[in-house]
């Protein structure tokens, strides 16, 4: 079974919204880091040397390549990143090699087969 790495990153006022998606496309868990910095086209503003910006949560799936691209798509979509300039970015990588997954990769199969319907 091949894997891919979704990473989101996004406001964290979405973090919530783009697990809900996911799991809802096939996802079988996530893990959540917070307080994430991210910079776009347009720098961050500073105040007295702070930096005012919005927290960023990186959200990382581990899901079966099969599902990827939809779960992509949805998370994207559900949260307008394409619509709404800075609420987020998102992307896949190839995983080369997983382990620790046992638990999940039936689930996984049994959600391959239902689409293979």
């Amino acid at each position: 079974m091949k894997f891919k790495l979704i990473v989101v990153m996004a406001e964290d006022t979405l973090t919530d919204q783009a697990i809900e998606t996911a799991r809802a496309h096939g996802a079988t868990g996530c893990t959540v880091i917070t307080s994430a910095r991210g910079e776009g086209l347009n720098p961050t503003h500073t105040f007295l040397g702070l930096t005012v910006a919005d927290q960023r949560d990186m959200i990382l799936f581990l899901v079966e390549e099969h599902l990827s691209r939809k779960i992509l798509e949805a998370v994207s979509s559900t949260c307008d990143f394409d619509v709404n300039p800075g609420t987020g970015v998102a992307f896949q990588i190839d995983i080369e090699d997983a382990i620790g997954l046992r638990g999940q990769i039936e689930n996984i199969q049994q959600e391959i087969s239902k689409e293979d319907l």
